[in-house]
Formats: C-alpha cells, sequence, structure tokens
C-alpha cells in the first residue's frame, strides 16, 4: 500500500530511510531545517577551502557498498574513493610518532618494532576482531533491536564471555606498550565510551581500522550526501530545506503529519531522523516515550570542539588524519565520562584533507580540521573556545617542529552550543548515545515508538547506534520496520 511519509531531518540516517520507503513505493517528503541537507555532515565552504563540518572518516566501506547495491548502484556511480595510505598516524611526543600503514601485514612489522612479540599477538587479536566484525556488521547491526532474541545466535552464545569483558581489559592483556595500547583502545572511542566500558566484542572497530582501512571520497564526505540525494530524488524523493518541523501531530494515539513552518503537513508516517530527544519534545508529553530522567542517566558520547583553519603554506610531518596522544589518554577520557568537564590536557586530532585532496584548499595552501572530544552538556563561550584552539595549537607546534600560528588565514569554530542550535542535540552532544553493554541493540531507544501508532525514529540515538555507517544500516531498519507494520 502506497503510504504517504514525513520524515524529519535529511542526515544519513533519513536519506537512507527515504531511500528504502520510496523503492517500496511510498510518497516521501523530508523537511530539513537547515539551507543545506546532510544533518551533522554539512560543509564549510571560505575563501577557496572546503571542509567537512561532520565526519572526517569514512571507514567500513562495505556497508557504503550494501547500501548502494539494495539500488542496484556502487558508490564509485557517484563518487570516487582514494585509499589512504598511510591510513593515519598517531603522535605521543615531538616527532615522536606511529603511522599506521593501509594494510595489516605492514602494521604487524610496526607493533613488533615497537613490543616484541606484539606483532603475532596483533595477528591473534585481529583474526578474533574480524570474526566479530563478520557477526556484528554482516548480521547483528542488521536487526531491529525490537527484542533480546535478536541477539541470540550460535555465533553470538560462542562469544558470550566478550560481552562481559572490556576492549580494556582484552588489549592491556596482551600488549603492555602504552603506544600500542592507546591505538589499539582509539577506535572505540568512536562508538563514544571509555574503552574499559566497551564490551570487548566491539573489537570490530579494530577490523574496521586494520583490515578494511581508511578512505577519503573524493571532494569530502559530503559526497556521500549529495549520492544519497541524487539516488533519493532518482527514487522520486521530495526534499524541502529551511523546513522547521515544529509540531509533531497525533490523533487518537496515532500520527497524522507534521506542523512545518507553521503550516499542518497532513501524512500516513511519521518517521524523524532528527535528536530522539528533541523528537519527542514535538510531541504533547502524554505520547513521549522518554522521561528526563531517563534521557539525563544515559551514557552520551561526546560532543566536540572543532575548528576549521585555512593556512597560507602546506603543513609538515603530518598525514591526512593525525591523532595527538601526546598526554595522559586515561585523564581525558574521565574528564568526559566520569567526571564532566573541560580537560586541562585534551588530546586532540587533526586531518588535513588538502594532502589527499586537492579541492579542499587553494594551491600551496593547507585545510586544517581540528577537534578535541569533551563532555556534552558543558558551558561553551567564545573565551574557551580561544583558551583551547591557543593550548592546542602550540602543542602541534611543538609535536610537528615547525610554526604555524602566523599562517593562519582564518579560523571558524564549532561547538557545544552550535550543536544544540544546528542540530537540536540534546546537550550539544556530537556523536549520539555511547555503545555500553547497557546501551546495546534491543535496550537503545526503539525505532518505533510504543505510544504513536505509525511514528517511528532513526539516527545515531537508536538502534545500531553512533557512526556514519550505523546511520546507513538505521535506515534500512526502520524503513524495514515501517514496511512490517503497515
Amino acid at each position: 500500500m502506497r503510504n504517504k511519509i514525513a520524515i524529519i531531518g535529511s542526515g544519513f540516517s533519513s536519506l537512507a530511510a527515504a531511500c528504502y520507503l520510496a523503492k517500496a513505493g511510498n510518497e516521501v517528503t523530508i523537511y530539513e531545517k537547515n539551507e543545506t541537507i546532510g544533518g551533522r555532515a554539512r560543509q564549510l565552504k571560505k575563501e577557496g577551502f572546503t571542509f567537512d563540518i561532520g565526519p572526517t572518516w569514512y571507514w567500513m566501506p562495505d556497508v557504503f557498498e550494501r547500501f548502494f547495491a539494495d539500488f542496484n548502484k556502487k558508490p564509485s556511480d557517484y563518487y570516487e574513493l582514494i585509499k589512504l595510505s598511510p591510513a593515519y598516524q598517531v603522535y605521543f611526543g615531538q616527532l615522536d610518532f606511529v603511522t599506521i600503514a593501509d594494510n595489516l601485514p605492514e602494521i604487524v612489522s610496526t607493533f613488533e618494532s615497537i613490543e616484541k612479540g606484539s606483532g603475532k599477538k596483533l595477528e591473534q587479536f585481529m583474526a578474533e576482531a574480524q570474526s566479530n566484525y563478520n557477526i556484528a556488521i554482516k548480521d547483528l547491526v542488521y536487526r531491529p533491536g525490537e527484542s533480546p532474541l535478536e541477539l541470540v545466535t550460535l555465533e553470538t552464545a560462542k562469544k558470550v564471555n566478550q560481552f562481559f569483558s572490556t576492549i580494556s581489559k582484552d588489549v592491556r592483556k596482551r600488549f603492555k606498550n602504552t603506544k600500542l595500547v592507546q591505538i589499539l583502545e582509539f577506535p572505540v572511542l568512536f562508538l563514544g565510551a571509555k574503552p574499559s566500558d566497551t564490551p570487548s566484542f566491539y573489537s570490530f572497530m579494530n577490523f574496521a581500522d586494520f583490515g578494511l582501512g581508511t578512505w577519503h571520497p573524493k571532494n569530502g564526505m559530503y559526497s556521500v550526501i549529495l549520492a544519497m540525494e541524487k539516488l533519493a530524488k532518482e527514487l522520486g524523493v521530495t526534499i524541502h530545506t529551511n523546513a522547521t518541523t515544529e509540531k509533531i501531530n497525533v490523533v487518537n494515539g496515532k500520527a497524522t503529519g507534521l506542523v512545518v513552518n507553521n503550516k499542518t503537513i497532513q501524512s500516513d508516517i511519521v518517521l524523524s531522523g532528527a535528536d530522539y530527544h528533541h523528537s519527542e519534545t514535538l510531541l504533547d508529553e502524554n505520547y513521549r516515550q522518554y522521561s528526563e530522567k531517563y534521557w539525563s542517566k544515559k551514557t552520551f558520547a561526546p560532543s566536540s570542539l572543532l575548528f576549521y583553519v585555512g593556512f597560507d603554506k602546506k603543513i609538515e610531518n603530518v598525514e591526512h588524519h593525525s591523532l595527538f596522544f601526546d598526554v595522559d589518554f586515561d585523564v581525558h577520557a574521565k574528564a568526559i565520562y566520569d567526571n564532566p568537564k573541560w580537560p586541562e590536557e585534551p588530546l586532540f586530532y587533526a586531518s588535513f584533507p588538502s594532502k589527499t585532496d586537492e579541492n579542499s584548499a587553494p594551491e600551496g595552501k593547507e585545510a586544517g580540521i581540528f577537534l578535541i572530544p569533551i563532555a556534552p552538556g558543558l558551558k561553551d563561550t567564545p573565551a574557551l573556545r580561544e583558551l583551547y584552539f591557543e593550548k592546542i595549537i602550540t602543542r602541534f607546534e611543538l609535536l610537528t617542529n615547525q610554526n604555524v600560528k602566523n599562517n593562519i588565514i582564518f579560523k571558524e569554530s564549532f561547538c557545544v552550543n552550535d550543536f544544540v542550535k544546528d542540530y537540536n542535540s540534546y546537550k550539544g552532544n556530537a556523536y549520539g548515545m555511547a555503545n555500553t553493554l547497557l546501551q546495546t541493540a534491543f535496550l537503545r531507544p526503539k525505532l518505533r515508538s510504543k505510544k504513536v501508532q505509525n511514528l517511528y525514529f532513526t539516527g545515531q540515538l537508536t538502534v545500531p547506534g553512533p557512526g556514519v555507517p550505523p546511520a546507513l544500516i538505521s535506515g534500512k531498519l526502520v524503513s524495514d520496520l515501517i514496511e512490517k507494520y503497515q
């Protein structure tokens, strides 16, 4: 049956869901409050520079391939992918860094050269991580989180102990060298939780890292958004920008449409890809599934302080992606998760897309993106932003042994207040809700409303979790549920 479906937001999960729902024959319209589509994956263009405002890492290429294959397409029909070689580097001190190659044999050699015997251990660890990846990404994450039984398979039964141990324990049992430990613990920070709170099973992220490599879509991550927009429009989806949803209308316990820019829009089904907490504030209180108390007790993935910097020269001693772990990893993690506050000495990440992509910056110049992970909900002021930029750029100069401060043409920043303003993000979180054991699969907020018929949700606060590939999967899961229940 052809349904009229209204979708709030145009991030990865909304666009993915829109494509699947349109393919199934529904009339699909997206309402995006910002001027441009993409949700958190927008771009900043300034003085000939182009920056991805949101995600900058392209991991799990197989998930993107699977998405486009569902429409008899492939990513290369829409954008060019470049495999980064090396994948990234990690700084631990002045010109003291470990470079992560684009293939496992070289990474094994790197590990061995740092800690004798660790090469073999890494091969074993990666074999387990690959097995977990095959179970998780090819199977488990494509389940809608309606029941605990979804997680019970022959394969997961064999790995049940990995749900009760942690990445941190697992890694530290095998590797003693601090550098190696931090390199292996870092991918789970992408899942938004401390390695000591993340189940061992999530080592599949290490396989995503070392096994599948790090990629860059030419012209930035926004190329993927433009690809999905093109596909959606080919399938008949209508997209409205500058369209703010003010209310989800409910009559007799059934969603009947939206109020957008003060106009009532009728629809048979409402799907929100906006922030889940915000989406529920668009409902009358009696129709909300989760209370403020519920949200306040959840563990959220970090927010971020981001800087987009145009340099008037090329930057040396850095790769496309560079991580700066020259300060205490655990102390910074505590400032995010245990005792939320601005970290004294922050870890940070820097990306220089113009190392790979000549379209990111004018010739002879460099585009730099700097990111500090911080706890959501922190006080965010221009003075604090300045203070932290000064901290990291001073360290950056020292660690990479060069002067860059006087070469800054401009810098723009983005932090907690912007996440709230631009994305209605709960406490200004950047990545959604953390993947801790008690926030996995069926324990996450539901894709389908328990209180309102024909109301659904998608995105990183629901199933399967944070990150771009999970967002694509979330769009597929919710579209399957809509087909199932309509």
